[in-house]
């Protein structure tokens, strides 16, 4: 194998390649392409973390992406002010709420429930780890049913450069780790897990009718 440096690589690729994780098998569309919404009502997400301020921070993250997917999404101050009108003031209220009257009261085709499982900074002295978790649940505004689902979690842990002075180096680290702590930015998180769920190809949502064509 010294003297056949192609077989070596044909070798090492093979091996590589099984050393690989099966790749997720394709989520089943046929509910959904059988509905194909055209609009989505994003309705307020249940927060299970003790971070009062997630529910209002993730929804700013949202809207964005599933619109970018090619739908039209309502407009959440309005969703929320119709909602509080019609006495569903509580968010978990609203996602035991029948999804047909949901549906019926705003037009929407789709419902998308979130739940924020997950919205934390993980204090460990010389290291903070930030980790957000949701889950999504497109159901049906016609029949309730469930068209699409998805689960994403991120973890972000600042790292410190070595400036070669291991004092300098733990001062700074638990600098770092402090700061995190005090102003943990979840949003990139928040922003990164939305991506992956909407836009992963056979996992996330297949394409809306208002996405935009490319020449």
């Amino acid at each position: 194998m010294k003297n056949n440096p192609f077989l070596a690589a044909a070798i090492l690729t093979l091996i590589t390649i099984g050393c690989r994780p099966p790749a997720a098998t394709p989520k089943d569309y046929t509910k959904f392409y059988s509905e194909n919404p055209k609009s989505i009502l994003i309705i307020p997400v249940i927060n299970k973390s003790v971070d009062v301020t997630a529910s209002d921070y993730f929804l700013a993250t949202i809207s964005k992406p599933v619109a970018e997917r090619g739908f039209y999404v309502y407009p959440i101050n309005l969703v929320k002010r119709v909602l509080e009108d019609d006495g569903l003031a509580d968010a978990n209220l609203v996602h035991h709420a029948n999804p047909k009257k949901l549906g019926e009261l705003f037009g929407a085709d789709a419902i998308l429930y979130i739940v924020i499982d997950k919205w934390t900074a993980e204090y460990a002295v010389l290291s903070t780890s930030v980790k957000v978790a949701f889950q999504y649940s497109l159901k049906s505004g016609k029949t309730g049913e469930e068209l699409w689902s998805s689960q994403e979690s991120m973890n972000y842990t600042p790292q410190n450069s070595s400036s070669g002075n291991p004092l300098v180096d733990l001062i700074s680290a638990a600098i770092t780790a402090g700061v995190t702590k005090a102003a943990p930015n979840y949003i990139p998180l928040a922003q990164q897990a939305n991506g992956n769920a909407i836009f992963r190809v056979d996992q996330g949502l297949p394409s809306g009718p208002y996405i935009p064509k490319t020449k």
